[in-house]
C-alpha cells in the first residue's frame, strides 16, 4: 500500500507548467504570468494634470496673483512641451501634459471657470493635483512577477505600459472520461443498455468544475464503456485535445482490470492501493506517445464513486493542475479546528471527512462533521467547505479534538 504523501510526491515530481505562450491581453485573463515583466518606460511618461482645472506656477498665486490671464487650453492628447508664461494660467483637462514652468493645478471647482481670465479662490500649493512622470511606474522597475495570476488590474497595468501581449502559461486543457456501462450523462433520460438502474455520472461534472476553479479548462470527455477496444479508441480520440487526462471508475478489483490494462497499453501508468479513505485505488502516469502524440500527457485514474473521486481530485489532481497552470501556491490552505463529535478512524490510512468550519484566527475554529465519517455521502460533501483530515496513526477521534482541516472554499 502506498502512502498519500508518496503518491502526491510522485505526482508533483512528474508534472510541470504548460509551455509558455505569448498571448494578447484579452486572452491572458485568468492565466498565470510565465516571466517577470519590467516597465519599458515611465508611467506617466511626463507630468500630467490629475484634475480638470488650470495649470499655474504656485509661486505666482502665493504673491497675490489670484486673477490670471488664461494663455492656452491643453487636452489629454496634446503634445508635451508647451511653456507657461510667468503670471499666466493654462486651462488643462485631466490627463493633459503639464506645461513647462507649471507645478500645480487649481481644480475648476475652485475658480470662476473663466475662459480669457480666471479668478482663483485661494493660492495654489506646489505639487497639488499633479501626477509627476513615473508616479505610477519607473522605467526598468519590476512590475509583475512570474507566477502572478492575471486579472483586470494586472492587465490594466500592462496596457498602461504599452504591452499588447504577455508571456503566460496557457490554461491546461482537462479531459475527464467516466468509465462504466451503468452510467448515463445527467442530461440523458435513456437507460443503460444493460437494463440496470440508471446511475447518473457525477464525477465528471464535479471534476470539470474543480478543474476550472484550479485554473484549468475542460476540453472534452464524457461517459465511456469499459470494453477495452472501445475505451482505447475513446481515450485516443480525447487525448488529441488534452493537457491532462482524468479517468474515473473502472478500478474495482471485483471487475476485470480494463482501465488498468488499457492505460498500461498506451503509456506508463501505475495503479496502487493508496492508504486513504474514501477511495483507496488510484492510478497515475503518462499516456499519449504510443498513440502518436508528440508528448506524453499526465493521466489520473480515480475511483468511480463521486465522493471518492472528488476527494482524490482535491488531494492529487488539483495541486498538479495548479502546478501545470504555473501557480506559485498549489495547495489548499488548512486550519486547525476542534471537531464536534468523536468517531473511530481506520488505522494505517489517512481519512478525509466532510466538515463545515466556522471561526476566526483569534477565537479559533470549530468543525461540524457532516454525515457518517466512515461513509460520507455526496450530499454531505456538497454542504461541506472543508475536509477534516485524520492521520494514519490515529485510530479514533474524540469530540473537541483539534484536527487539521483542508479548506475547500471561503
Amino acid at each position: 500500500m502506498r502512502s498519500v504523501q508518496d503518491q502526491l510526491a510522485a505526482v508533483m515530481a512528474a508534472v510541470g507548467p504548460v509551455s509558455r505562450l505569448d498571448v494578447v491581453l484579452h486572452d491572458a485573463m485568468g492565466a498565470v504570468l510565465a516571466e517577470d515583466v519590467s516597465a519599458r518606460g515611465d508611467v506617466p511618461a511626463v507630468a500630467v494634470a490629475a484634475r480638470d482645472g488650470y495649470a499655474v506656477a504656485a509661486a505666482d498665486t502665493e504673491r497675490g496673483g489670484l486673477h490670471l490671464p488664461v494663455a492656452h487650453d491643453v487636452g489629454p492628447g496634446a503634445v508635451p512641451g508647451l511653456r507657461l508664461v510667468p503670471g499666466h494660467a493654462v486651462r488643462v483637462a485631466s490627463g493633459a501634459p503639464m506645461p513647462w514652468g507649471a507645478d500645480a493645478v487649481v481644480p475648476v471647482e475652485e475658480t470662476d471657470r473663466g475662459a480669457a481670465r480666471v479668478a482663483l479662490a485661494r493660492p495654489a500649493v506646489a505639487g497639488q493635483w499633479v501626477r509627476l512622470a513615473g508616479a505610477d511606474v519607473r522605467g526598468g522597475d519590476l512590475v509583475l512577477r512570474a507566477g502572478t495570476r492575471l486579472g483586470a488590474r494586472q492587465l490594466a497595468l500592462a496596457a498602461a505600459m504599452g504591452l499588447g501581449r504577455l508571456p503566460v502559461h496557457p490554461t491546461p486543457r482537462v479531459v475527464i472520461v467516466a468509465v462504466g456501462d451503468e452510467l448515463v450523462e445527467p442530461t440523458s433520460r435513456t437507460a443503460p443498455s444493460t437494463g440496470n438502474p440508471v446511475v447518473y455520472e457525477a464525477a465528471g461534472p464535479a471534476g470539470a468544475a474543480g478543474g476550472g476553479a484550479a485554473g484549468g479548462g475542460r476540453s472534452g470527455g464524457g461517459v465511456a464503456t469499459p470494453h477495452p477496444a472501445t475505451l482505447r479508441e475513446t481515450l485516443a480520440d480525447q487525448l488529441v485535445r488534452a493537457d491532462l487526462l482524468v479517468v474515473t471508475g473502472g478500478l474495482s478489483e471485483h471487475a476485470q482490470d480494463t482501465v488498468k490494462d488499457v492505460l498500461s497499453g498506451i503509456g506508463e501508468v501505475r495503479i496502487d492501493h493508496i492508504a486513504m479513505t474514501p477511495g483507496s485505488r488510484h492510478g497515475f502516469g503518462t499516456v499519449g506517445v504510443v498513440l502518436g502524440r508528440d508528448r506524453d500527457v499526465p493521466v489520473f485514474a480515480l475511483p468511480g464513486h463521486p465522493v471518492a473521486a472528488q476527494v482524490g481530485f482535491e488531494v492529487f489532481v488539483r495541486p498538479a493542475l495548479r502546478q501545470m497552470a504555473g501557480h506559485v501556491e498549489v495547495f489548499r490552505p488548512s486550519v486547525a479546528a476542534a471537531v464536534d463529535i468523536g468517531w473511530s478512524s481506520p488505522p494505517g490510512v489517512r481519512q478525509f471527512v466532510p466538515a463545515a468550519v466556522v471561526g476566526t484566527p483569534d477565537e479559533g475554529y470549530r468543525a461540524t462533521v457532516l454525515g457518517n465519517p466512515a461513509a460520507p455521502g455526496i450530499t454531505d460533501l456538497a454542504h461541506a467547505d472543508a475536509l477534516a483530515v485524520v492521520g494514519e496513526r490515529e485510530s479514533s477521534v474524540r469530540a473537541g479534538q483539534v484536527v487539521h482541516c483542508l479548506v475547500l472554499e471561503g
